[in-house]
């Protein structure tokens, strides 16, 4: 029921906070400040990082790419988000969700979801590598439709994890950085 590849949203017993402050308040809460906007523009990096990544994949398919500037770009964007996103991962469970998770017991349970979130989407970045490298390959010897094709299909599904964690994660804790007002 928790899985990130099936989850529809955060559970109900997490939402007490989101309750109180949804989402439309919280850049005017008084304790938004700048390193939460910063983690919220980060997110919103990864997930432009991907519809630029689908939006070339689709472009290639079209005929409107140049094969070698559409590998080395993609190359390229596919490294930087793989390495952002481990990094990012990284910070939060070292650093963010033990701090959070302090603050209230009845979100043990959200911090524990979000960790195995992460531990999830370790194999899809691992597919999204692999998938990569495919296509690259592919690309280099002259046949890449077909992979790219499929790294197109990949990405779909790699966006709605990711896009579901996300939300899930932000669900949790935008609304508990503005209650607690922690200082990290």
């Amino acid at each position: 029921m928790d899985e990130l590849e099936t989850r529809k949203g955060l559970p109900e017993a997490l939402r007490f906070l989101v309750a109180q402050y949804p989402r439309d308040i919280w850049e005017s809460h008084r304790n938004f400040d700048a390193l939460t906007r910063f983690w919220l523009e980060r997110h919103m990096m990864f997930r432009q990082l991907l519809d630029r990544l689908s939006g070339d994949a689709e472009a290639f398919l079209s005929g409107d790419r140049d094969p070698k500037r559409f590998a080395a770009q993609s190359a390229r964007l596919t490294n930087f988000l793989l390495n952002e996103l481990h990094g990012h991962h990284q910070i939060e469970d070292h650093h963010y969700f033990p701090v959070l998770s302090g603050f209230d017991q009845r979100l043990d349970r959200g911090f524990e979801l979000l960790d195995a979130d992460h531990h999830a989407l370790d194999a899809h970045l691992h597919g999204l590598a692999e998938g990569t490298n495919q296509m690259l390959r592919a690309i280099e010897a002259g046949a890449g439709r077909d992979e790219v094709g499929r790294m197109h299909e990949q990405l779909a599904g790699f966006g709605r994890f990711i896009d579901r964690h996300l939300i899930d994660e932000e669900e949790l804790v935008i609304p508990t950085i503005l209650h607690y007002a922690p200082r990290f």
